[in-house]
């Protein structure tokens, strides 16, 4: 069989349904032979949008997502969305076309070292440069992508590699378990724990899966521990308990800090220092710190754990669970519940009067009462990322979506795309301000194509709000910051998708509601006043 024939029986077995991206003359071996699989071929209007798509299937699923582009400028289109994924440790395989062998040694058109770009922002990245190995780079690419941490993995296909006859066969996928973790560093940490009064946890990315998140609950639960997420940890633990002090990550002191400060031990469980820098919550070095993940702690001068459970982080909760239920410990909550109070007034506060300008933390509390637990919000990046994750209560794993690796603006769209077609019975909403929504607005066309399922919310500022605001937190004004838009109503619109644009607070609850209910792609356009950005700074000043 030809190369592109045995790759496709080789995503088959992998149990990929979905290929994203733009096809290009040197994919065409392996686009026809996607005729008659079942995997189907998801044409995008940008290959950044694709990768997106892949990286938040990833996400969603577990499972790595797949995107596709032709050599050149198909394959730097490619970057930032797998950059995003690898970040993010989001699992994907992402495939580029590449020039025939005969050319690759000099001088030709279209022609870039795709291996040595995507070198450095993958977990791995080859050449299928032989057509008998091609089984054996299609496995690997999966257990490399899928395996904790997670992440990217870029293949290069030559154009003339992918038309030659092969006898190779695809190999099927196995489980690896992952190591049981070590009971010394077990009975550490419970003896730190039971030596402390003011333990912490700080949930991150690598807590989200769902057996992990289940054992974390539990500790919570049951010792009445704390915790605090960060953006890409939301959810890990259901901020409706009365242990959760929402989510840390924001750039200034902010009332979770208080509790911070008196925690005398930290409990990092899939902690993720891509997202937020320990020096932010370890200024003086002086806390207790349990690593709990699946990979050694990074040598960091604000992050030195006095234990390392480096493991499955699903069972080391669970074994941590069962030598501090010996213990039978459990921790007063009174020192910490005041935070939460305090945190969940600031947040109730914003609630919405007639007449009030639209703000986006007030916007957020309406859909808050709308949205089910089960439901799910992919942000993308701007201020209003901010408030997501400061104010959105989640409370499943992966109920909210946030990048926060690299933070990619024109995620949201994209990503609700793919998010739709991995959950079609669960609804989602993405939450995008007007700079990062027409980054990649044109999959708009894709998702109705494709006939996802998602409402798509335009908090528009005419601004690059988040470059805004941290501008005059610094400076006292703002330079190169502002925007113009389009009437992003007509704009859905001329998709053939239904469009809004409340104009007071009646408009917003019933249009809201609508878009949810409606069963169909839906785009809101909401005019947002920005004054709230400094005035939260402002508040926060404030604190004792």
């Amino acid at each position: 069989m030809k190369v592109s024939d045995l790759i496709v029986r080789c995503l088959e077995k992998e149990g990929v349904k979905y290929i994203f991206g733009v096809p290009g003359e040197e994919t065409e071996d392996l686009l026809f032979s996607l005729e008659g699989s079942r995997i189907q071929f998801v044409a995008t209007r940008h290959e950044q949008g694709a990768a997106f798509m892949a990286d938040v299937w990833g996400r969603v699923s577990g499972k790595a997502g797949v995107c596709l582009s032709t050599l050149g400028p198909g394959a730097t289109n490619l970057v930032t969305g797998v950059a995003d994924a690898n970040l993010d440790k989001s699992p994907v395989v992402a495939i580029s076309a590449q020039a025939g062998l005969e050319r690759i040694h000099k001088e030709s058109h279209q022609y870039l070292d795709i291996e040595g770009l995507f070198k450095p922002i993958t977990k791995w990245n080859t050449t299928i440069s032989d057509p008998d190995i091609t089984a054996e780079v299609i496995r690997k690419a999966f257990k490399v992508a899928e395996s904790e941490k997670p992440g990217a993995v870029h293949i290069t296909l030559p154009e003339d590699i992918a038309g030659m006859e092969t006898n190779a066969e695809p190999l099927p996928p196995v489980y690896v378990r992952r190591p049981d973790p070590d009971h010394q560093a077990l009975r550490e940490a419970a003896k730190i724990l039971w030596a402390s009064k003011h333990p912490i946890i700080i949930a991150g990315n690598g807590a989200v899966r769902k057996i992990a998140s289940e054992q974390l609950n539990l500790l919570v639960k049951r010792h009445n521990i704390p915790v605090v997420h960060t953006f890409m940890g939301q959810g890990a633990v259901s901020d409706a308990l009365p242990q959760s002090l929402f989510t840390i990550g924001l750039g200034f002191r902010d009332y979770i800090m208080e509790a911070i400060e008196q925690a005398d031990v930290v409990v990092a469980v899939g902690y993720d220092i891509a997202e937020y820098g320990p020096e932010a919550w370890n200024p003086k070095k002086d806390k207790k710190i349990i690593h709990i993940d699946f990979t050694p702690a990074e040598v960091y001068t604000h992050y030195v754990p006095d234990v390392e459970i480096v493991a499955d982080v699903a069972a080391s909760l669970r074994d941590l669970n069962h030598f501090m239920e010996k213990d039978g410990c459990l921790f007063d909550g009174t020192w910490y519940r005041p935070v939460r109070e305090k945190i969940a007034r600031d947040i109730a506060s914003y609630e919405f009067k007639e007449g009030d300008p639209f703000t986006v933390p007030g916007v957020l509390n309406i859909l808050q009462g709308i949205m089910k637990g089960s439901d799910l919000l992919i942000s993308d990046v701007g201020s209003h990322k901010m408030w997501i994750a400061r104010n959105f209560s989640a409370t499943c794993p992966n109920g909210v979506i946030i990048s926060n690796g690299l933070a990619s603006m024109g995620i949201a769209v994209p990503g609700a795309l793919a998010a739709s077609l991995q959950e079609p019975g669960r609804r989602v909403v993405a939450a995008t301000g007007d700079g990062g929504f027409l980054m990649n607005s044109q999959e708009l066309e894709t998702a109705r194509r494709m006939k996802a399922v998602f409402t798509t919310i335009i908090f528009n500022d005419n601004d690059y709000g988040l470059i805004s605001w941290k501008q005059q937190m610094h400076r006292g004004h703002t330079i190169g910051t502002r925007l113009s838009n389009p009437d992003f109503k007509a704009y859905a619109e001329s998709f053939g998708i239904r469009g809004y644009r409340p104009n007071n607070l009646s408009e917003l609850r019933q249009q809201l509601n609508e878009a949810f209910n409606a069963k169909e792609l839906c785009v809101m356009e909401i005019p947002v006043s920005t004054h709230v950005n400094l005035e939260l700074l402002a508040k926060l000043k404030k604190m004792t």
